[in-house]
């Protein structure tokens, strides 16, 4: 019975947070407030990249892909592959530019083993890091 009220307590514990996080109470509870006016513009406004690998896991020199978008990037922008080689970030000889729609997608093969942190750089944004590990 014991373990019952504890399983219960705790299910009603997340049940509370979670509704106070959707629900609007999240201001309340030490939460930052998302950002409004002129701030929000500005950081909309920003140049901005995506970016997703279609493999978490390649063999030396296996090609896969690294898709995106590019936010409030002119059409046509080049966009480079960069790589974290110890403390920098490396651009590789890998750069395409973007589409109409603001979309790309870039062939990379990697011969470099283990796990690679990736990023696209350009247009003035740099996009979170992707990281697929080669065997």
């Amino acid at each position: 019975m014991d373990r019952f009220r504890r399983a219960s307590a705790a299910a009603l514990l997340t049940a509370v947070v979670l509704a106070g996080a959707v629900g609007g109470a999240a201001a309340s509870s030490g939460v930052p407030a998302p950002p409004s006016g002129e701030r929000a513009q500005d950081l909309a406004s920003r140049p901005a990249l995506s970016a997703y690998a279609t493999a978490r896991t390649v063999a030396a020199w296996e090609e896969f892909r690294i898709h995106g978008t590019a936010r409030n990037i002119g059409s046509g922008t080049p966009v480079t592959l960069q790589q974290k080689q110890g403390r920098r970030w490396v651009s590789l000889p890998a750069t395409i530019r973007t589409l109409r729609s603001g979309e790309y997608s870039l062939r990379v093969k990697l011969g470099m083993k283990g796990e690679n942190a990736l990023r696209i750089a350009g247009g003035g944004a740099v996009s979170p890091v992707v990281r697929t590990t080669v065997s």
